[in-house]
């Protein structure tokens, strides 16, 4: 009798280890997806967090009320658990292209998952109070939950999203939670309520989730088919991103969560003026440093000079990089400049890399997303722009892609103030790119008297003596009187900037 006790006991701390890493995946993988669609990943994490762990305030409040049958109830709740959050990824990823309000659907999911997860533990822990001295029932339960809690925390970034994306993963652990149901009921099948139709319920639940996950990938195609207006011919989840590629008669497409990063069609444009005027500042560079651009289009364009004996590329994402390296339609885009010799790329944090580095660099090219959230915001504060004046030659030159000065003319001042801060002489220009609008760079550089150039390199498609003298000139729409904020890693001021100006173009 002892023995059947304490076997009970660890079967039913082993559910709570499954409850506690499944809850804790099913709320990472919420968070990850919301800062995929919505960006801002410091807002969405927060957020979701807050609402998961009221809503198990929540569930375990309402826990009082079940006082009957509580096994039966346990293996019911873990197998709507298994089904919510099993399908949270898929309903999410299908709701945000057509619904009105993708975030009421969001924390709904979350809050229903959470709420679930909340009442199992203590109705777990009541099932195992009999079983258990009160002392050792707490500290193991607590003990089970965090450990699986850690687990979770840890496969998740290492494993789960590089090897099985978002939509795999959660319908991974939606099957475990079905399974451990299943198997409970029949362990217990001869104190379970409604036995069999549970066991019908929990069979069709496998199945569905089964189903769904030998079809995620074609359900994924049909979700993102739904955001873009071209046929998706590559999409793949990373650590860091979602990586889509879309193609039409016309152009191809890259979209990193969501947000079109070029098109073939007018690349050009974007990355001539981004990469010629600082490269001619720094007359005959040789070496380059460029951080981003892991599409290799400016490596692309710094190869056209003769002077350039090496390349180094920072970029987090070694996925990106290695696709922009190895297939054919992308390699002849960016006219296979990663796999030139000069070229040497480290897949590595930017900030960090550049804390870390000692060599010095006679031009350097940053072409980072927007600072749409604090994560990449860091990467345009004032402790970022001293370690690039660190690396960067007496006589070196920088640029900085700075996102609209015609949308978010804050946000592109504030990059001007933030590098004159930290010892730059800066250059602002802009340029149109029809996929964009107008756009804006910031030259940077130890040495005033930046003169324009009168020629460039052969084969330019748009930028020529003319044209530059045009972007140098900024009309009043573009220009902001409002005394702005540095950007510091402590107030992170340009991500508010950019929040509020582009969602206030985006909502008109």
């Amino acid at each position: 009798m002892e023995q059947k006790k304490s076997n009970e006991q660890w079967l039913l701390l082993t559910a709570v280890f499954i409850i506690a890493t499944c809850g804790l995946i099913y709320e990472l993988v919420a968070g990850t997806l919301a800062s995929y669609v919505l960006g801002d990943s410091v807002t969405q994490f927060s957020t979701i967090i807050g609402v998961y762990l009221f809503s198990m305030g929540v569930g375990s409040f309402l826990s009082k009320y079940f006082n009957k049958h509580l096994l039966t109830w346990f293996i019911q709740i873990e197998l709507l658990v298994g089904l919510i959050g099993g399908f949270s990824s898929i309903i999410l990823f299908l709701t945000f292209p057509v619904a009105a309000s993708f975030r009421l659907i969001l924390y709904a999911v979350v809050f229903f998952t959470g709420m679930l997860v909340g009442l199992e533990i203590p109705i777990l822990m009541r099932i195992l109070k009999d079983k258990v001295e009160f002392k050792d029932l707490v500290s193991k339960v607590f003990t089970f939950d965090y450990i699986g809690a850690l687990l979770a925390s840890l496969i998740f970034p290492l494993l789960l999203v590089p090897y099985l994306g978002l939509m795999r993963t959660s319908l991974f652990f939606g099957i475990m939670n079905v399974l451990v149901g299943m198997y409970l009921l029949q362990k217990f099948k001869t104190e379970i309520v409604r036995n069999t139709a549970l066991k019908v319920a929990a069979v069709l639940f496998l199945l569905a989730e089964l189903v769904a996950f030998v079809l995620s990938d074609k359900i994924m195609h049909f979700s993102e088919s739904l955001v873009f207006n071209d046929p998706i011919i590559y999409s793949t989840s990373t650590p860091y991103q979602r990586i889509a590629i879309t193609r039409n008669k016309k152009e191809l497409k890259l979209f990193l969560n969501g947000n079109l990063q070029f098109s073939s069609f007018d690349e050009y444009r974007y990355h001539e003026a981004l990469v010629h005027p600082p490269m001619l500042a720094a007359h005959n560079p040789k070496k380059i440093l460029v951080m981003g651009g892991g599409d290799g289009l400016a490596v692309r364009e710094i190869l056209k000079y003769p002077s350039v004996e090496s390349v180094t590329l920072v970029d987090l994402d070694a996925a990106m990089t290695k696709l922009f390296s190895t297939q054919p339609v992308l390699l002849n885009i960016n006219h296979s400049s990663f796999l030139n010799p000069k070229v040497k790329i480290y897949n590595q944090d930017a900030f960090i890399w550049l804390r870390n580095n000692h060599d010095v660099y006679d031009c350097a090219i940053i072409d980072f997303p927007d600072p749409s959230n604090f994560s990449i915001g860091k990467l345009y504060s004032y402790s970022f722009y001293q370690l690039l004046g660190r690396a960067l030659s007496p006589n070196g030159t920088a640029v900085i892609q700075s996102t609209s000065p015609y949308v978010a003319p804050k946000s592109f001042w504030c990059v001007d103030e933030t590098l004159k801060a930290a010892g730059f002489v800066t250059v602002p220009y802009h340029n149109y790119v029809p996929s964009f609008g107008e756009w804006g760079y910031i030259m940077a550089m130890k040495q005033p008297g930046y003169q324009a150039p009168d020629s460039f390199p052969a084969g330019m498609r748009f930028i020529n003596k003319e044209t530059m003298q045009q972007m140098l000139n900024f009309p009043e729409d573009m220009k902001t009187h409002q005394k702005l904020a540095i950007n510091r890693l402590n107030n992170q001021s340009l991500v508010e900037y950019f929040e509020q100006e582009w969602g206030n173009y985006l909502d008109q």
